[in-house]
């Protein structure tokens, strides 16, 4: 018996098509995964099991939800079907929570929009459904805010609002993209104990084969309004025939050539850092309390080398990375690029960039990307010339013209291509790369790593590498640093790091992050 059953879904929006015969089905306790890169169709999927589309759709074919005919429902019977019937776990925790309002009122809104029960009642019941989700009262009232929470207790609060009235359905939409390896096993374990207690329905959707192939019981692929392929998450590894899946499997393990890099003497230095923050005072005529982020850190990057550095959220990685790039001052130790301090020679903090995880955000819509390309020269008092710009996004592989384009018109490849020709314009001599390929589909996450191994072999570049995700920083890195609690516990080769992890916690790492059958 199906729970969830789509059969031929075609969707248009202003009669462009989107979704081509569409047929899908969810059994009660079942979790299926929803696979495909970024304008397949998955996230248009979902919203159409609950009829949350932009103006101008068109849809033809079946979806019934628990025996409900969804496409012929009325608007009335939709809003009870939602939280009711089904719920939606959405990627980014911090934008689905309202910020003015606390955790439990939060829960309890599903509720009071559901039910006819008293307020009381309902924060009884969020009280009781955010202890499912593994936040217990003890630990975190119902009175705290999101800005209060980690991004991984967030996300078990969105879970808490989705589940509140025990539906049939959970759709997931990339809800572990943002958090690292072990928030998201986490994450991943909540979703499977809770399916199996309310003999509920999850259909997730991820570009991550890895984390899918790990917690679904079947996976579909979807390609540009299509589905491409279908199997048991177990065996589909083996039993592929489609181009697409296999380009997908291929790209997730997809390993670049690093066998031109040229490793010379050490470049960047950090000797005994550092970095404390005041905390609030507890009383009004107390004292300030000191927490300190970055606890007597060194290391050092060799000129041509990638070094990864991985740790949990709040383990240090951001402050540590700012202090490097001369943006935030440090309580003791010394920071040297080439032997010039960072924080008293200009010239030092000018033979260094940085590419961000959310290249859209990191830019400015309202300039054109030439502009945006040639800002690093802004810094150094004069405006970048064309043959600058023109060389910079040649180099990663775009097109002269695109200058005169606007960064809305790039897919998200496109424009941490974009991102990276900024950071390359002004020959750095280290480019720091925060989370830059987190957010990415797994085939253009393999473009831009072996972008950036040819960029490192024609222009001797050295790359600062942070990450949480293990599979990307073990293709990319030399050498890896693991950081916990503001300090860097263990540190060496990739292969042997990987291979033979002397610390608990970097075998914790390891053991968290999801892998590909073989």
């Amino acid at each position: 018996m199906s729970l969830l059953s789509i059969q031929n879904l075609c969707l248009s929006i202003h009669g462009d098509p989107i979704l081509k015969d569409v047929s899908i089905e969810i059994a009660p306790g079942e979790i299926l995964g929803v696979i495909g890169e970024s304008g397949s169709g998955k996230s248009l999927t979902a919203f159409s099991t609950m009829k949350l589309l932009p103006e101008g759709s068109e849809t033809t074919g079946e979806i019934s939800l628990n025996n409900r005919d969804v496409l012929t429902a009325s608007e009335d019977e939709l809003c009870q079907m939602r939280g009711r019937d089904l719920g939606m776990v959405f990627q980014e925790p911090m934008t689905a929570l309202n910020p003015v309002q606390t955790i439990g009122a939060q829960v309890a809104e599903t509720i009071l929009i559901h039910e006819n029960v008293s307020r009381s009642d309902a924060m009884r019941r969020a009280a009781e459904t955010l202890e499912r989700c593994e936040l217990p009262q003890v630990q975190f009232p119902l009175t705290r805010y999101p800005h209060e929470l980690s991004g991984g207790q967030r996300q078990r609060v969105v879970i808490a609002m989705a589940i509140a009235l025990q539906p049939k359905l959970l759709i997931a939409d990339e809800p572990t993209t943002a958090l690292d390896v072990t928030t998201q096993a986490e994450i991943l374990i909540l979703l499977k104990r809770l399916v199996g207690e309310d003999d509920m329905g999850l259909m997730l959707i991820s570009h991550d084969l890895a984390v899918v192939t790990g917690l679904a019981d079947r996976i579909v692929i979807m390609r540009k309004g299509e589905v491409v392929e279908a199997g048991k998450a177990a065996t589909l590894h083996q039993t592929m025939t489609h181009p697409y899946t296999k380009a997908l499997f291929e790209a997730s393990a997809h390993q670049p050539d690093r066998s031109e890099a040229q490793i010379d003497a050490p470049l960047l230095r950090v000797e005994g850092v550092s970095r404390d923050y005041t905390l609030p005072r507890k009383t009004l005529f107390g004292a300030p309390g000191m927490f300190r982020a970055v606890n007597d850190v060194s290391f050092q990057i060799r000129k041509g080398e990638c070094l990864g550095l991985v740790g949990e959220s709040g383990c240090g990685k951001s402050t540590l990375t700012r202090a490097i790039l001369g943006l935030e001052p440090i309580q003791s130790g010394r920071i040297t690029l080439a032997g010039s301090d960072v924080f008293t020679d200009e010239v030092a903090r000018q033979k260094m960039q940085v590419v961000f995880q959310d290249p859209f955000g990191s830019f400015n819509p309202r300039h054109k990307v030439g502009r945006l390309v040639g800002e690093p020269f802004f810094r150094l008092g004069r405006k970048a010339r064309n043959a600058e710009i023109d060389d910079a996004l040649i180099s990663v592989g775009l097109d002269v013209a695109d200058k005169d384009k606007f960064i809305h018109e790039f897919s998200g490849g496109q424009r941490q291509r974009i991102a990276i020709a900024r950071a390359l314009i002004t020959r750095p001599e280290l480019i720091v790369l925060d989370e830059a390929v987190s957010a990415l589909d797994v085939s253009v996450r393999a473009q831009i790593l072996d972008l950036l191994v040819d960029l490192s072999a024609r222009f001797g570049l050295t790359y600062l590498f942070i990450t949480h995700d293990l599979t990307v920083v073990r293709a990319i890195a030399d050498r890896i640093l693991v950081m916990q609690g503001g300090k860097i516990i263990e540190e060496g080769d990739t292969d042997a790091l990987f291979n033979a992890p002397g610390q608990a916690y970097t075998r914790a790492l390891l053991a968290a992050a999801p892998s590909l059958p073989t």
